[in-house]
């Protein structure tokens, strides 16, 4: 039977943010270096650093011992942004894509990995004004990550669909609640994860893309969720941003639990069957382009099933883990973001309202920025 050290689980938080100018709400290009010295000086046992783009900056918490710790390190990394940026002329986003910047505008970091990306991958990297969440969980073996990881993939639909924040590009509607992922999609080695059953199978693929030279390591490997190749995790990439510090704990939450839980049908021998990658690929288009609205596809008894009664079935499975991690209240509140709406919800709706009461288009997209930076300060 398993114990409790066989089931214990750490979890980390990295979350990427824009930089605004308060004024125009557009992104800025080239922002006040001291906002990066003024994060770094107040992390901690936290790390902040420059992203892709210099309008980007990029948070990862202290490793946490509970769903309760990752709360607490997440408002102070939030914290840590929003004051550094506010004290030098800039707020900070969280949403997955700036509603109306112009990728043209944007620059690069002047960071070695960063350049040759641009040049490897030219227009399609270029276009990559998006952020996102990453969550970490460290578990079980290295064997035991891999299986479980590859278990987790039917549930990256769910949990993206709980997390959409990206519904604008170049201040259009684009009809999905996460545009993120189509952008993302543009570079190879992105998507959902083969299945792969071992540490072997694991480290078998990326010896054969490092042999044709295609990645230097596994960082390279841009999957919807990955084995880290810096820590002993499984990290949880497919994830918009999301706005609210405390849909961000619930789906952290959630993700914790679905290990769990996993992980106790790992130890006794009894992971479910895989579904088929281009089933859960299906759903992963739905999740993107509906959200908490989807009708997902049921891999496990056929036909589409409305998210809410998914969620209630899912929620149902991992209340014992959910408890014994002490997150049911967090887990709880899933309920909430499905019945109230994510941050693209939210978005779309202030735009529509915004519009009818009278603003352009350029007035409408300037509040929704307004409306998701109040909403990302802790």
């Amino acid at each position: 039977m398993a114990t409790a050290d066989d089931l214990a689980i750490t979890l980390g938080v990295e979350e990427e943010f824009f930089l605004v100018d308060p004024d125009s709400r557009d992104l800025i290009a080239d922002p006040d270096p001291a906002i990066f010295d003024a994060c770094a000086a107040a992390a901690g046992r936290h790390h902040v650093t420059h992203e892709f783009l210099r309008s980007q900056v990029e948070t990862s918490t202290r490793v946490c011992a509970s769903v309760a710790e990752l709360r607490d390190a997440l408002a102070e990394t939030r914290s840590i942004v929003v004051d550094a940026a506010e004290r030098h002329g800039a707020v900070a986003l969280a949403t997955s894509m700036h509603p109306f910047a112009d990728w043209r505008e944007q620059a690069p970091t002047a960071k070695e990995r960063y350049e040759r990306f641009a040049i490897t991958f030219q227009e399609s990297v270029r276009r990559l004004i998006v952020g996102g969440m990453h969550v970490h969980a460290g578990f079980g073996t290295r064997d035991s990550r891999i299986r479980v990881m590859t278990a987790l993939r039917r549930y990256l639909p769910t949990l993206h669909a709980l997390s959409g924040s990206s519904p604008f590009n170049g201040g259009r509607e684009t009809g999905f609640k996460s545009y993120r992922l189509t952008i993302m999609g543009a570079l190879p080695r992105t998507s959902l994860p083969p299945p792969l059953f071992s540490h072997h199978d694991y480290q078998t693929l990326v010896e054969d893309y490092r042999a044709l030279d295609f990645i230097g390591d596994g960082s390279e490997l841009w999957w919807d969720v990955r084995p880290s190749a810096n820590y002993p995790t499984v990290e949880l990439r497919i994830c918009d941003i999301c706005t609210r510090l405390d849909d961000a704990v619930a789906v952290a939450a959630l993700y914790a639990s679905l290990i769990r839980k996993l992980l106790r049908q790992d130890l006794d021998g009894g992971l479910p069957a895989e579904p088929p990658t281009e089933i859960i690929a299906e759903n992963r288009w739905l999740a993107a382009r509906y959200g908490v609205l989807a009708f997902l596809g049921d891999v496990g008894g056929g036909g589409r099933v409305d998210i809410d009664d998914h969620l209630d079935a899912l929620l149902h499975d991992v209340a014992e883990d959910a408890r014994a991690l002490g997150c049911e209240e967090e887990v709880a509140r899933i309920r909430d973001i499905v019945r109230t709406g994510t941050s693209a919800d939210r978005q779309i709706d202030l735009f529509r309202l915004r519009r009818v009461e009278g603003d352009d288009e350029a007035q409408a997209l300037r509040a929704v920025v307004d409306a998701a930076v109040a909403e990302t300060r802790p």
